[in-house]
């Protein structure tokens, strides 16, 4: 399974389900998005995990699991259980990690060993962890995993230090951060264009919430600004089941009742899966998004924000009725085809560029013979979510 393959299926209603296996880690990164560190005790139950994924189908699994912390390979053991439970049911399972066990250029037996269990593996880089393993170590990790027969890909996350003057909308500060232009042409150096690379940017969430600037407003009111993010159900570190990855949502306690879809100890995924498929907030959020969801229904003025503006729906009891009222039913079963189907066939690389950097969004399917980045990005044609709307898992 390739990157683009794992994207493209990013805004497909359940085509994916986002599991953060422990809020631990072995790393301090200054922008970190979940606050994680080792004196995080949080975590699901493991086999209410395991029973949880063993609940999946033949008919209606998953077309891939993500596993991601915190650090999901300090459990090594637990993920190579949890995909060989999804993998008998028929999912593909990935893994994101920010490679602590990479010092020196080797991959620890016991952590290869997982990793060779896995359809798809991730690693994270930014100048974050390059300050605690440096690069050339995990390009080296890479290199092993390629070599035993795992596809790789690169999640980059840039310093927030350029200009933000670019093409496109939803480009931010690191249009021309000088990190990202430096890692990607080493990135290029040692593997050529056969190692596809997800670029973001620094999103103000957990310890990075002092480090770059505020949110920018969101689009406006009256444009469709479809939220892929509320496509895959996330199981976060209680255990709760989330409708959105955001990691706003993943962490408040109580979850905006619409954005909750309930809980491993009480719930299976086929019950988790008919509330995501049937909710009709939930498709009109993929559809067109919360602030246009506010615009169209209420006539008080939404909260500053893409994503608060969602949370706030909660509160909005016309916007409820007036998503029930026009979402329910086939008809919003046909709303959600129709996204779903204008997104995927616009390709990988159309998403990133409304979710992520859209400079780097190429990256995500590269070409060979590509060797440089794209300056001439196509503007996207529908409205790009905020960076706070934009900090996916």
């Amino acid at each position: 399974m390739d990157l683009a393959e794992l994207i493209g299926l990013r805004p497909v209603p359940c085509g994916g389900l986002l599991v953060a296996l422990t809020r631990r880690c072995p790393m301090s990164c200054a922008h970190c998005s979940t606050g994680s560190s080792m004196a995080a005790s949080e975590e699901p139950d493991q086999r209410q995990l395991l029973d949880f994924i063993g609940s999946f189908g033949a008919e209606d699994r998953p077309e891939v699991v993500m596993l991601t912390g915190g650090e999901p390979l300090l459990l090594p053991e637990l993920a190579a259980r949890v995909a060989g439970i999804a993998q008998a049911k028929g999912s593909r399972v990935a893994l994101l990690s920010g490679m602590f066990f990479a010092r020196g250029g080797r991959v620890p037996d016991r952590i290869m060993r997982t990793i060779t269990a896995l359809d798809h593996f991730s690693a994270s880089l930014d100048v974050h962890h390059e300050r605690e393993v440096p690069r050339a170590d995990v390009l080296r990790a890479l290199r092993a995993v390629l070599d035993a027969g795992v596809p790789a890909s690169i999640h980059l996350t840039g310093t927030g230090t350029g200009s933000g003057a670019g093409p496109g909308t939803g480009t931010g500060a690191d249009v021309d951060d000088p990190y990202l232009v430096d890692v990607v042409a080493d990135v290029r150096r040692v593997f050529g264009a056969g190692m596809p690379m997800l670029v973001n940017e620094v999103r103000p969430l957990g310890r990075a919430a002092g480090l770059v600037r505020p949110t920018p407003p969101g689009p406006d009111d009256g444009l469709a600004a479809p939220c892929a993010l509320a496509a895959w159900p996330v199981v976060a570190f209680d255990g709760t089941v989330a409708a959105c990855c955001n990691q706003w949502t993943v962490d408040r306690r109580p979850v905006p009742p619409h954005l909750r879809l309930g809980h491993i100890a009480e719930d299976d995924w086929p019950t988790v899966r008919e509330r995501s498929l049937g909710s009709p907030v939930l498709r009109m959020l993929r559809a067109v998004g919360p602030r246009r969801l506010h615009a169209r229904y209420e006539t008080e003025p939404a909260p500053a924000g893409y994503c608060r503006s969602c949370h706030a729906l909660a509160d909005r009891p016309s916007v409820l009725e007036g998503a029930a009222r026009d979402a329910g039913g086939r008809v919003g079963e046909l709303l959600d085809r129709l996204t779903t189907a204008q997104q995927r066939a616009a390709g990988p690389a159309a998403l990133v560029r409304r979710m992520g950097c859209a400079r780097y969004a190429h990256l995500v399917e590269p070409t060979s013979g590509e060797e440089r980045v794209s300056t001439n990005e196509p503007r996207p044609t529908q409205a790009s979510p905020t960076a706070e709307a934009r900090s996916s898992r």
